[in-house]
């Protein structure tokens, strides 16, 4: 297992449609949260997520919120999530969501991130421009960071002004290469032009400017090689998030591949990140 590589839980995004998302991205979150939600077979639902995790080689794994969601998530869902990931000896590397638009759900959400043992929430809130000084606050009461992801951004600039200052350093960047590969910036420049707001990355291809249609490394218009160089000169440290969330096909199969090429990549890189 690769400790420098995590594998994104929202890639299975489809997984509870049968790998047929015909309606978007919101009818797999759906799904999804309706198959984890009941207490009843949450552990051994996690568990079968975790263990998929585990049996294709990862040491690392991205909570996708739907899988634990702070807006259901009891205390005893929490213990359930920490046994099976001590079972599988699986670390989580981030937990990913739209953080809310209150206090009280922002609170829980740093909550349960941090009974997962990260302090990472990759993601947004609107809560950060509605009540920046709450956001703060509770980020530094349970010592996590909010790493803002690039979605609608068209520039690096752009989320470097969410970003702005006098946080202490609990804000900073997710950057999702495949967002800005959908948006027509080079993601490469993007994490250079961040770097050191980077806080996680969400190593991503996308097929064709304009649409977020993911794919393999390689087979789309993302400049993976130059992005790992791009994170290697920042001196970034942490695991880097493999994801890919097809939505008519099991991504298994080619998230291995791209890991394969992450791997070949890394190894070429300073032994601080290799």
């Amino acid at each position: 297992m690769d400790k420098n590589i995590s594998f994104m839980g929202a890639n299975l995004v489809a997984q509870q449609l049968d790998w047929n998302m015909t309606e978007g991205w919101n009818q797999g979150d759906t799904a999804a949260n309706d198959w984890y939600r009941p207490i009843e077979t949450f552990e051994e639902r996690f568990g079968v997520f975790v263990q998929s995790v585990a049996e294709a080689g990862f040491a690392n794994v991205d909570v996708w919120h739907p899988q634990l969601n702070y807006e259901w998530a009891t205390d005893e869902h929490i213990a359930a999530a920490q046994r099976v990931l001590q079972k599988h000896q699986v670390n989580v590397a981030s937990y990913g969501s739209d953080f809310g638009d209150t206090v009280e759900k922002f609170h829980r959400a740093n909550a349960i991130a941090k009974a997962l043992g990260t302090n990472i929430l990759g993601g947004q809130t609107p809560l950060l421009f509605s009540n920046r000084a709450s956001v703060i606050a509770i980020l530094k009461e349970f010592g996590n960071v909010l790493a803002l992801e690039n979605l609608n951004e068209k520039t690096a600039a752009e989320l470097l002004e969410q970003i702005g200052s006098g946080h202490d350093g609990v804000l900073g960047a997710t950057v999702d290469t495949g967002w800005f590969g959908t948006q027509g910036f080079d993601a490469a420049r993007a994490i250079r032009e961040l770097g050191s707001n980077v806080i996680y990355v969400h190593l991503k291809d996308v097929r064709a400017v304009g649409a977020h249609d993911t794919c393999a490394y390689g087979d789309g218009i993302v400049p993976i090689d130059e992005c790992v160089r791009a994170i290697r000169e920042i001196g970034y440290d942490k695991p880097i998030s493999i994801e890919h969330e097809p939505e008519r096909y099991n991504p298994f199969p080619e998230v291995l591949r791209s890991r394969g090429r992450l791997v070949e990549l890394l190894a070429e890189a300073e032994p601080s990140i290799a």
